[in-house]
């Protein structure tokens, strides 16, 4: 995700009120319809116990984005995660992504706010 914090929002802040919602609905989905997947999803302790992690652990991998060339540049990364992960084949065959979008316009499942994208 790339995002531009107005009227001084703090990214910590921002990043726990979209992760902890979607992590909780994520792990609750896969338990439900996608049982296949929770072995990806494990997260076995040394004490044997074991818990399901849609993110990955620590604090993320944020980074301030000072060109319009790094922009873009980890725009296409994000897109590129499931074909790195092997979860598809092509860019397109990912439905939760904002490629479409971000490649062809018009109004996708993930909106894009491109007033404020920065022009390459």
């Amino acid at each position: 995700m790339v995002i531009y914090p107005a009227d001084g929002g703090r990214i910590s802040a921002i990043l726990k009120s979209v992760k902890l919602p979607v992590a909780r609905r994520a792990v609750l989905w896969a338990k439900a319809n996608g049982p296949h997947v929770l072995p990806q999803m494990a997260d076995r302790q040394p004490n044997g116990s074991c818990s399901y992690r849609f993110w990955q652990r620590g604090g993320g991998y944020d980074r301030n984005l000072r060109s319009s060339r790094n922009v873009h540049e980890k725009i296409r990364y994000i897109h590129e995660n499931p074909l790195r992960r092997g979860l598809v084949e092509r860019l397109e065959d990912w439905p939760w992504s904002s490629w479409p979008t971000y490649e062809h316009g018009g109004d996708g499942l993930i909106p894009i706010d491109r007033d404020s994208m920065p022009v390459v």
